[in-house]
């Protein structure tokens, strides 16, 4: 008889168990149960990318569909771009001009255009080119012969310097040297006295900038007039930007300069569904309009804005966001 009893509970204890793990899946099932891993691309640990990322990680990881958001330090724009093509990546940040590239299929990209999908504008990187004082630079055109850093080979600087170089006639084999140096290394070359002038495609102020000038005698040189008017023709992406004078923030300048701006774009995987993005888009959106902005760069563009002027088409997601909120173009 105890074995009888004993048996019987053992069969009713493991149909429990059976129908616990059907409730368990159907549950897992019901709730979702698809939250998705994002691997946010950004930049070096140096630039404006990557605390970008390290402040919206958390914003992101609010949602219920986001499992959780690694920030990844990268080579920028055209490494980000390619990250998401090969699905390393679900989320970027770029710089437009890549962008353009990218959906055009020229440049780095030449003969292989990648689907590019936006889900917010951001502040303006913008190209700033500075020359020892002593070097005789005043203009683009000046650079001529002249020693120049350009940027990281690939990165958005680099990118932007050939379109400068490219306005007025210039090209690699018309300068004296070229060094594919990063920020910090172009200021130490020219502080040594090996380079004449560095191209600088960020935020406002550069802190590598700003750094130079309090050690060397250096002048802004400016893009204006039909170098500008040149850049702004031939690639959407460019718009113009002054470096205010007088700005303690901005380097305090004795004199305004003139220049052109890149927008900084956060991109997305077409991958990623709908709902999604949606939701993220919302958070970011929501996000800057508190208090809790901790990155400066993320304030110089209001969040109304964020939708407007993108080289790029909207994922279907942001897209969807932006027209309830009304404020696409």
């Amino acid at each position: 008889m105890k074995r009888l009893l004993f048996v019987l509970s053992l069969a009713f204890t493991l149909v429990l168990a059976a129908c616990g793990s059907d409730g368990g899946s159907e549950e897992a099932s019901s709730s979702g149960g698809g939250s998705e891993s994002i691997v946010f691309g950004t930049g070096g640990t140096s630039g404006t990318y990557y605390p970008i990322g390290g402040a919206l990680k958390p914003v992101f990881e609010e949602s219920d569909s986001i499992d959780n958001v690694t920030v990844e330090s990268t080579g920028a724009s055209v490494a980000n771009i390619q990250n998401i093509e090969d699905s390393l990546n679900q989320m970027a940040i770029i710089m437009s001009d890549v962008g353009y590239d990218a959906i055009e299929g020229q440049g780095q990209f030449d003969g292989n255009a990648v689907e590019v999908q936006a889900m917010a504008g951001m502040y303006q990187n913008v190209v700033q080119v500075v020359a020892l004082k002593d070097s005789g630079i005043s203009s683009i055109e000046d650079l001529e012969g002249k020693k120049v850093g350009v940027g990281k080979v690939g990165s958005g600087v680099e990118q932007s310097a050939k379109k400068v170089l490219e306005a007025v006639g210039i090209t690699y084999d018309d300068l004296s040297k070229v060094t594919h140096t990063g920020y910090a290394d172009s200021v130490q070359e020219m502080k040594n006295g090996n380079l004449d002038a560095a191209f600088f495609t960020s935020g406002v102020p550069n802190s590598n900038i700003t750094d130079l000038m309090q050690q060397t005698d250096i002048n802004f040189v400016e893009i204006k007039g039909e170098t500008a008017d040149a850049l702004m023709e031939k690639y959407p992406f460019y718009k113009a930007n002054t470096i205010e004078a007088g700005d303690e923030a901005r380097y305090n300048l004795d004199e305004a300069v003139e220049t052109v701006g890149i927008q900084n774009m956060i991109i997305v995987s077409p991958d990623l569904s709908e709902d999604v993005v949606y939701d993220m888009t919302k958070r970011y959106y929501e996000y800057l309009g508190t208090e809790e902005v901790s990155v400066g760069a993320l304030k110089q563009l209001g969040r109304d804005e964020i939708a407007k002027g993108l080289i790029a088409p909207l994922h279907p997601g942001a897209k969807k966001f932006y027209e309830e909120q009304g404020i696409l173009e």
